[in-house]
């Protein structure tokens, strides 16, 4: 006796999302195996993301080179690293001071990142500065350090590594951007410019090196969101649905355990350009390339109420 129709598509379904299911977790298990042995450096180690990637990169058996602006927080990650792992199936990571604030330092930081294993496998640039002001509140000199941090030491920094990879033919590069790279806000003026300078580099740095066997990918996230999620006890204010849809939407934003497996997910499948993000940011790209004038006009509205302006990133 054959199945009546109506279950046939619910069937389907459920088939495909069990596929999808079993793929994903192979995914995963392969990616661990394909970081084995490499070299990888994180350079913002101690931030929510970097220190998520750390330990999932370290866990896969990666030989981590870990950077940060200060040596006691690079050595309690390290502590935390060597003390949840196995040292027989781990190695232990190589720590460099790194501050692209102090561009002067860059040369030598490029030296003594490259002399921990004379080459570089994987390098994810994943340092960023924020800010949020006015435009003619910003000063130059606050202009020139958002530019060092987010573009000139991101782009300088894989520079650096660059001739080694080309000489091997083989490298992956990793911006971890925003999506204000691609999408700019009102208040954060320094912020996205920095942001598109640096996704413009990375696209570019791509289609040049692509005929050595480097991958250079772009990850496009909103906002890190790394705070707890309300207790229970403590009882959310009545909204009506779709307010209350629209601000779990812009407020949401991405967890660093997340966004680190992505970050791993992307080594493993080689992907050039990632978006992370929920349905009214996607939508905001979308109307900025086919229907820019209205986009602009809502962000002007959204100017005299700053919460628009302060959730969408």
């Amino acid at each position: 006796m054959g199945l009546p129709s109506v279950m046939v598509l619910p069937l389907l379904i459920l088939f495909a999302a069990g596929v999808y299911y079993i793929y994903n977790k192979v995914m995963q298990l392969m990616s661990k195996t394909l970081v084995c042995n490499k070299v990888v450096v994180i350079t913002d180690a101690v931030s929510g993301v970097g220190t998520e990637c750390a330990h999932l990169f370290h866990k896969a058996g990666a030989r981590l080179i870990l950077c940060g602006t200060t040596w006691d927080k690079l050595e309690s990650l390290y502590d935390s690293l060597i003390t949840d792992s196995d040292p027989k199936e781990t190695f232990a990571p190589k720590l460099v001071i790194l501050d692209f604030s102090d561009m002067d330092s860059m040369e030598d930081v490029v030296a003594e990142v490259m002399e921990c294993y004379g080459y570089v496998d994987v390098l994810i640039c994943n340092s960023s500065m924020k800010l949020k002001a006015p435009v003619q509140s910003v000063s130059l000199e606050l202009d020139r350090n958002i530019m060092d941090i987010n573009y000139f030491g991101p782009s300088t920094l894989a520079k650096g590594v660059l001739p080694a990879m080309m000489s091997r033919r083989s490298g992956h590069v990793i911006l971890v951007n925003s999506i204000q790279g691609r999408l700019a806000v009102p208040f954060r003026s320094s912020y996205a410019a920095s942001k598109h300078a640096a996704q413009a580099f990375f696209d570019c740095l791509r289609a040049e090196v692509e005929e050595y066997g480097i991958v250079v990918s772009t990850i496009s996230h909103t906002f890190i969101n790394a705070r707890q999620p309300p207790s229970a006890a403590e009882p959310a204010p009545k909204q009506n649905i779709l307010a209350q849809y629209i601000i779990s939407q812009l407020n949401h934003g991405v967890r660093p355990s997340v966004l680190a497996n992505e970050i791993l997910q992307t080594v493993n499948r080689k992907r050039k350009e990632v978006l992370l993000a929920h349905p009214i940011p996607r939508v905001a790209l979308y109307l900025r390339s086919l229907f820019p004038p209205f986009l602009f006009a809502v962000l002007a509205a959204g100017v005299k109420d700053s919460v628009l302006a302060e959730q969408i990133q």
